[in-house]
Protein backbone atom coordinates (compact mmCIF):
# COMPACT_ATOMS: atom_id res chain seq x y z
CA UNK A 1 0.00 0.00 0.00
CA UNK A 2 1.16 3.53 -0.69
CA UNK A 3 0.33 5.04 2.69
CA UNK A 4 2.27 8.27 3.33
CA UNK A 5 3.91 8.14 -0.12
CA UNK A 6 3.73 11.39 -2.04
CA UNK A 7 4.12 12.01 -5.74
CA UNK A 8 3.48 9.97 -8.85
CA UNK A 9 5.55 6.86 -9.61
CA UNK A 10 5.70 7.41 -13.39
CA UNK A 11 6.73 3.78 -13.92
CA UNK A 12 10.26 4.32 -12.64
CA UNK A 13 12.38 3.38 -9.66
CA UNK A 14 12.78 5.84 -6.80
CA UNK A 15 16.21 7.07 -7.87
CA UNK A 16 15.26 7.40 -11.53
CA UNK A 17 12.08 9.26 -10.59
CA UNK A 18 14.01 11.67 -8.36
CA UNK A 19 16.59 12.48 -11.04
CA UNK A 20 13.86 12.88 -13.68
CA UNK A 21 12.08 15.46 -11.51
CA UNK A 22 15.30 17.37 -10.82
CA UNK A 23 16.18 17.46 -14.51
CA UNK A 24 12.71 18.59 -15.58
CA UNK A 25 12.66 21.40 -13.00
CA UNK A 26 16.18 22.45 -13.99
CA UNK A 27 15.19 22.56 -17.67
CA UNK A 28 12.03 24.51 -16.84
CA UNK A 29 14.03 27.18 -15.00
CA UNK A 30 16.70 27.24 -17.72
CA UNK A 31 14.43 27.44 -20.79
CA UNK A 32 11.25 28.74 -19.09
CA UNK A 33 9.24 26.33 -21.26
CA UNK A 34 9.44 22.56 -21.73
CA UNK A 35 7.51 20.06 -23.84
CA UNK A 36 6.73 16.86 -21.96
CA UNK A 37 3.96 14.40 -21.16
CA UNK A 38 1.03 15.51 -19.06
CA UNK A 39 1.81 13.07 -16.22
CA UNK A 40 5.41 14.32 -15.92
CA UNK A 41 4.29 17.95 -16.05
CA UNK A 42 1.73 17.39 -13.28
CA UNK A 43 4.36 15.64 -11.17
CA UNK A 44 6.86 18.50 -11.54
CA UNK A 45 4.57 21.53 -11.49
CA UNK A 46 3.98 21.65 -7.73
CA UNK A 47 7.66 21.27 -6.88
CA UNK A 48 8.65 24.04 -9.29
CA UNK A 49 6.08 26.42 -7.81
CA UNK A 50 7.24 25.63 -4.27
CA UNK A 51 10.83 26.42 -5.26
CA UNK A 52 9.78 29.78 -6.72
CA UNK A 53 7.88 30.60 -3.52
CA UNK A 54 10.93 29.60 -1.45
CA UNK A 55 13.12 31.92 -3.55
CA UNK A 56 10.62 34.77 -3.18
CA UNK A 57 10.62 34.41 0.62
CA UNK A 58 14.42 34.20 0.68
CA UNK A 59 14.80 37.37 -1.39
CA UNK A 60 12.25 39.28 0.71
CA UNK A 61 13.80 38.25 4.05
CA UNK A 62 17.37 38.65 2.77
CA UNK A 63 17.38 42.38 3.45
CA UNK A 64 16.50 41.99 7.13
CA UNK A 65 18.13 38.60 7.81
CA UNK A 66 20.95 37.60 5.44
CA UNK A 67 21.33 34.19 7.11
CA UNK A 68 17.76 33.28 6.05
CA UNK A 69 18.64 34.04 2.44
CA UNK A 70 21.65 31.71 2.67
CA UNK A 71 19.40 29.07 4.23
CA UNK A 72 16.81 29.29 1.44
CA UNK A 73 19.53 29.12 -1.24
CA UNK A 74 20.92 25.98 0.36
CA UNK A 75 17.45 24.40 0.49
CA UNK A 76 16.95 25.19 -3.20
CA UNK A 77 20.43 23.87 -4.06
CA UNK A 78 19.63 20.58 -2.31
CA UNK A 79 16.49 20.17 -4.41
CA UNK A 80 18.00 21.29 -7.74
CA UNK A 81 21.64 20.10 -7.49
CA UNK A 82 22.74 22.71 -10.04
CA UNK A 83 24.34 26.01 -8.91
CA UNK A 84 23.50 27.81 -12.16
CA UNK A 85 19.79 26.98 -11.82
CA UNK A 86 19.76 28.18 -8.20
CA UNK A 87 21.41 31.46 -9.19
CA UNK A 88 18.93 31.98 -12.02
CA UNK A 89 16.00 31.09 -9.77
CA UNK A 90 16.93 33.64 -7.10
CA UNK A 91 18.29 36.43 -9.33
CA UNK A 92 15.97 36.35 -12.36
CA UNK A 93 12.85 34.24 -11.83
CA UNK A 94 11.79 35.00 -8.24
CA UNK A 95 11.94 38.83 -8.56
CA UNK A 96 9.56 38.59 -11.55
CA UNK A 97 6.85 37.11 -9.33
CA UNK A 98 7.30 39.42 -6.33
CA UNK A 99 3.72 40.73 -6.54
CA UNK A 100 2.09 37.49 -7.72
CA UNK A 101 0.51 35.37 -4.94
CA UNK A 102 0.93 32.04 -6.77
CA UNK A 103 0.25 30.22 -10.02
CA UNK A 104 3.65 30.65 -11.64
CA UNK A 105 3.27 27.92 -14.26
CA UNK A 106 0.87 27.17 -17.12
CA UNK A 107 0.13 23.91 -18.94
CA UNK A 108 -0.91 24.09 -22.59
CA UNK A 109 -2.27 20.88 -24.12
CA UNK A 110 -0.76 19.82 -27.46
CA UNK A 111 -2.61 16.58 -28.16
CA UNK A 112 -1.40 12.99 -28.38
CA UNK A 113 2.15 11.96 -29.28
CA UNK A 114 2.19 9.99 -32.56
CA UNK A 115 4.20 7.01 -31.28
CA UNK A 116 2.25 5.99 -28.20
CA UNK A 117 -0.64 8.49 -27.95
CA UNK A 118 0.72 9.93 -24.69
CA UNK A 119 -0.91 13.28 -23.99
CA UNK A 120 1.69 16.03 -24.57
CA UNK A 121 1.74 19.47 -22.96
CA UNK A 122 3.92 22.55 -22.79
CA UNK A 123 4.79 23.53 -19.23
CA UNK A 124 5.89 27.14 -19.06
CA UNK A 125 6.50 29.92 -16.60
CA UNK A 126 3.82 32.61 -16.68
CA UNK A 127 4.97 36.08 -17.73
Amino acid sequence: MRHQKTGKKLGRSKGHNKSLRKNLIKQLFEHERIRTTRAKAEAVRGQAEKLITLAKKGNAAGESDPSYMVHTRRLAAARLADPESVKRLFDEIAPRYEERPGGYTRMLKLGPRPGDSAEMVILELVE
